[in-house]
């Protein structure tokens, strides 16, 4: 029902920036309540952000709080999660994910799941 491709990723250095973007097929996006999630080897998979349906709330992990921003643009089907300050610790795959209506910090709650970008930050 509905299609997630992320892109953005790549390597920086400790203290850089970049900006993840989520693609989503259809015409309902904004149905949808959107997160996203990051797994490194070795570890469960962990919550990143998350945001409502009209993009009016959202939600952080404590350890990103202040340095990454996650918005939406219903007009366009996208999903964004802007990284500042970044650090060796975030080094991962970065996911986007939806469910219906109301956003969850648990991956178990979110129904479609992009493919993943890998996020490398060098010391």
């Amino acid at each position: 029902q509905v299609q997630l491709v992320e892109s953005g990723g790549g390597l920086v250095q400790t203290g850089g920036s970049l900006t993840l973007s989520c693609a989503a097929s259809g015409r309902t996006f904004s149905a949808y309540a959107m997160g996203w999630f990051r797994q490194a080897p070795g570890t469960e998979r962990e919550f990143v952000a998350a945001i409502t349906m009209s993009g009016g709330s959202t939600a952080y992990a404590d350890f990103v709080k202040g340095r990454f921003t996650i918005s939406r643009d219903n007009a366009k089907n996208t999903l964004s999660l802007r990284m500042n300050s970044l650090e060796p610790e975030d080094t991962a795959v970065y996911y986007c994910a939806a469910r219906w209506a109301v956003y969850s910090t648990r991956p178990q709650s979110y129904n479609y799941w992009g493919q993943g970008t890998q996020v490398t930050v060098s010391s």
